[in-house]
């Protein structure tokens, strides 16, 4: 399945960190083929169920945490504190995601109408695609990874070039916590295995965060299957302050916003 391999760089010293074997095309149906047996499972499992895997989840993240730290910043290059940072608040929207998807995935009953029992009822959409970005690569991936199991669906993670650890870490996680095989999953692809994956019919939906230019890419290679995206887009946007704004004040949140996270914020 995979004759190539991805070296990714340590930005502080630039030796290779991880060496990562890449998923080749024709590999892209195994990969699929999987998710869809579990999720032909996991789509039929309670509230209660899910909500277990992913307490499950939460408690073996936590567990890798230091070592998911250190390879956020031997990865991408964020200060070792900013990297713990991020773990603990990855846990913590995780946690938040958990005690609301009851609620939130419930029936929603409509108006009464005679003859009529009328809800809207959620539905699983079966495999989502997370191509996931490297600046907040943790924060980024649990946005879609846990509320997708919540919601009954099984998910690849497709992690930038620059954190492919990142994904491999909520893979480990969610194994650890009993999670079926194939429910989540994460590869290593170029542009062109991955636009095979959007491309194929065994995909749902796909997340995607990262470049207005990649954003058309993802766009366009999902267009002809009727497919949701996700999109959440870069930018590099000029900071104006006011003339009666506190000096102080501006200069620590400009400086802020524009070097915290190694200026990838």
């Amino acid at each position: 399945m995979s004759a190539r391999e991805l070296k990714v760089l340590n930005p502080f010293d630039e030796t290779v960190y991880t060496t990562q074997p890449m998923l080749e095309a024709d590999g892209v149906d195994e990969v699929v083929a999987r998710s869809r047996a579990a999720f032909a499972q996991w789509r039929w499992s309670a509230p209660a169920e899910r909500r277990a895997l992913c307490e499950g989840f939460l408690r073996e993240f936590e567990a890798l945490g230091p070592q998911t730290a250190a390879d956020i910043t031997r990865q991408m290059g964020k200060p070792l504190q900013q990297a713990r940072n991020e773990v603990n608040g990855t846990l913590d929207r995780a946690r938040h995601m958990i005690a609301i998807a009851e609620e939130t995935l419930a029936d929603e009953y409509l108006p009464e109408k005679p003859g009529f029992t009328r809800y809207i009822r959620h539905e699983p959409l079966g495999v989502v695609l997370d191509i996931a970005a490297w600046n907040y690569p943790l924060l980024i991936a649990v946005n879609v990874v846990v509320p997708a199991v919540l919601a009954g669906n099984a998910v690849i993670i497709k992690h930038s070039s620059r954190t492919p650890l990142c994904g491999r870490a909520f893979t480990e996680a969610f194994a650890r916590a009993g999670a079926p095989r194939g429910l989540v999953q994460d590869v290593v692809a170029d542009h062109a295995v991955t636009e095979a994956l959007i491309r194929h019919p065994g995909v749902n939906f796909v997340s995607f965060t990262g470049s207005v230019g990649g954003g058309h890419e993802v766009v366009q290679s999902a267009a002809g299957r009727f497919i949701g995206t996700g999109l959440e887009l870069g930018g590099k946007d000029p900071a104006y302050v006011c003339a009666d704004a506190p000096f102080d004040f501006s200069v620590d949140n400009t400086l802020d916003g524009a070097m915290y996270n190694a200026g990838q914020s």
